[in-house]
């Protein structure tokens, strides 16, 4: 795989560009999250806005010793929960745009690269992503391992070609 946006040819004589410096839009994966885990986004979100003020609320009205852990949940959490509230109706505006607009299209791996971050552990996904109205685009898939990935597997995708917005099923 190269990088820096080079023209290349693959295999099948298709131009093939990568993202960035070559006036293509730099292509961004978005997670197929649904309604449940839409669901579990939006009230954990939710539950870290209230905490701190529920427990200043206990301080003020219930005389509960929790003034500290109340002012320290709220400069915290709330802010967090914030940034997760509007993370998840960023992915849900993502996700109905790609159904609205999206076309299908084919991801190949073409190569895969364990990772390991202190717990965490996964694979980043080399994908080329192919299909009919848009240019053929190289990405990366930073993801957990799942044991059907390796190289030459060719998965479902969707694309909204104004932009090389995607989501890839596995």
């Amino acid at each position: 795989m190269t990088t820096g946006g080079d023209d290349v040819r693959n295999g099948g004589g298709d131009d093939v560009r990568n993202s960035g410096g070559n006036g293509d839009p730099e292509p961004k994966q978005v997670s197929d999250i649904g309604l449940y885990g839409t669901a579990v986004l939006y009230s954990t979100a939710l539950g870290m806005c209230v905490c701190g003020p529920v427990m200043l609320g206990f301080t003020v009205f219930a005389d509960a010793p929790l003034l500290l852990g109340g002012i320290l949940s709220t400069l915290l959490c709330t802010p967090l929960g914030i940034g997760l509230w509007a993370h998840a109706s960023l992915e849900r505006a993502d996700n109905r745009r790609l159904d609205t607009v999206g076309v299908t299209a084919t991801a190949e791996v073409t190569d895969l690269t364990a990772w390991e971050d202190g717990d965490d552990a996964g694979v980043t996904v080399a994908l080329r992503v192919s299909g009919p109205g848009f240019r053929t685009f190289e990405t990366t898939w930073k993801r957990s391992r799942h044991p059907a990935l390796r190289v030459g597997l060719r998965l479902t995708a969707v694309v909204d070609p104004a932009d090389n917005l995607f989501r890839v099923s596995l």
